[in-house]
């Protein structure tokens, strides 16, 4: 059955497809406008730094203040979804994101443009949570949801990898500004397209914020990715990123203790008991540390080993792009026969032979030895996110959906930076450039083995099929 057919059932709409795509597309948009964002910026950021006259340390925060705020409240977004309503949480993300876009595009100053950056990783932290559970929503059918999961999960590795080709041409053509003024008519139909075509979602209003343990993850987790991005300039060994990660700990383990004694826990520690739940945010984490850092790692080998421009960069990575989109929609199409299971373990089998095939390639490989590796990493990562993303969604009650939400793509962040800061420590440490290379693609294989393992252990298998009475 057409996806719009069954969408059509499912959410009892009744009306043309075209129509039961609609919820499917605004999600889509406000979601690959957040990840566009994560690397987009990374090409312009010099173009930016002489035209404003910024600082080193300016620089850095126009890069990840985003990051840091983004991955910081995720977990805050997806209570207050849950409390106020998905739909309402997620237009007010994609209002504020859309409008600091704006902010950005015409800072005068880099004091400006850092604020506006700082307010745009608010608006993600409101617009993905909710992305997730209004997607739950709105295609309860199982085999509608897989393909909405899959073309969902297939937007944040199109929008990673495309993030350096387009924000090369835009840079090279109409100016740096642009690429944030491309998120104005993205978010406006984004925006348009919520309000007309998504139901309103249901108000928890007897669910507690629990403000002390939101404090103590934002804490954690901006001193988690604080750290991890330090690392990457610093080294592994320097105080500053020592006392970052050690900070980290301690913020998790009172948030850990806050929930255990609260009455009304943002997170309940009972959801994270389920196998399902935490082995599936697990599986989230490693496969984004394997994909991000192999995208990291091969956009600087090919600009600073290869000399390619940011436009010829984000042309070698496209592979791994086109495959996101391809493996999202197969997997759609089988995990109503096969189950999740199957497709995960082998989704992550096949990325970490994709990077374990770079890591045995050679010290300067030509370019045609690498194409295989990177399809198979893009391949393998986007038709393992499917199952993992239907596994974690599917562990939740629905008065957590939002959370969980959350928690996914809280852990999924984690994987990145780590993926990314990992991979610039081994290219800044390593003897050469080529042994630091291939480390960092062996680890990112075995990130995705374990990956594999995991999912054999937590993916729920197929359940079966229900006789007719």
């Amino acid at each position: 059955m057409a996806f719009a057919e069954s969408a059509d059932q499912a959410g009892g709409q009744g009306e043309a497809g075209q129509r039961s795509w609609a919820p499917l597309l605004a999600v889509c948009a406000g979601y690959f406008m957040v990840i566009l964002d994560v690397t987009i910026i990374n090409v312009a950021v010099p173009v930016i730094g002489r035209e404003l006259s910024a600082s080193l340390t300016g620089i850095q925060w126009i890069t990840d203040g985003y990051t840091l705020v983004f991955a910081g409240l995720l977990l805050t977004g997806g209570a207050l979804g849950d409390r106020l309503g998905n739909r309402r949480v997620f237009c007010w993300g994609v209002g504020v994101f859309t409008l600091s876009s704006a902010a950005c595009a015409l800072a005068p100053n880099t004091p400006v443009l850092v604020t506006a950056r700082l307010t745009e990783g608010l608006g993600a932290a409101l617009i993905v949570p909710g992305s997730l559970a209004l997607l739950q929503q709105a295609y309860p059918a199982p085999s509608a949801r897989a393909r909405a999961f899959g073309l969902w999960g297939s937007m944040a590795g199109i929008a990673a990898s495309a993030g350096p080709l387009l924000g090369g041409l835009l840079v090279s053509t109409v100016g740096w500004r642009w690429v944030f003024l491309i998120n104005l008519p993205v978010g406006a139909a984004c925006l348009a397209l919520t309000l007309r075509h998504v139901s309103r979602s249901p108000r928890r209003a007897t669910r507690a914020l629990d403000w002390p343990a939101q404090v103590a993850v934002v804490a954690s987790v901006a001193l988690l990715t604080a750290a991890l991005n330090e690392a990457g300039r610093r080294g592994w060994s320097d105080p500053a990123v020592l006392a970052g990660l050690g900070l980290a700990v301690l913020a998790a383990a009172a948030f850990a203790v806050r929930e255990r004694l609260a009455r009304a826990p943002a997170l309940p520690l009972n959801l994270l008991h389920s196998r399902a739940m935490s082995g599936g945010a697990v599986i989230g984490l490693l496969f984004n540390f394997g994909f991000y850092g192999m995208v990291f790692t091969a956009s600087l080998d090919f600009q600073h080993q290869r000399d390619y421009s940011a436009l010829e960069t984000g042309l070698a990575l496209f592979p791994a792009v086109a495959m996101t989109m391809f493996a999202s929609v197969l997997s759609g199409r089988l995990t109503r026969r096969t189950g999740d299971r199957p497709l995960v373990v082998s989704g992550m089998l096949l990325a970490g032979l994709g990077l374990a095939g770079w890591a045995a390639a050679g010290s300067d490989p030509a370019y045609a030895l690498l194409v295989a590796p990177m399809m198979a990493a893009g391949f393998g990562t986007s038709f393992a996110l499917t199952g993992s993303t239907a596994t974690v969604m599917g562990a939740a009650p629905p008065a957590y959906s939002g959370t969980a939400s959350a928690l996914f793509n809280t852990t999924r962040q984690i994987g990145s930076a780590t993926g990314v800061a990992l991979g610039g420590s081994l290219l800044a440490t390593a003897t050469d450039h080529g042994t630091g290379l291939r480390t960092s693609m062996a680890i990112g294989a075995f990130a995705y083995l374990v990956a594999a393992v995991l999912a054999r252990l937590c993916v729920p298998p197929k359940p079966p099929a229900t006789q007719p009475s």
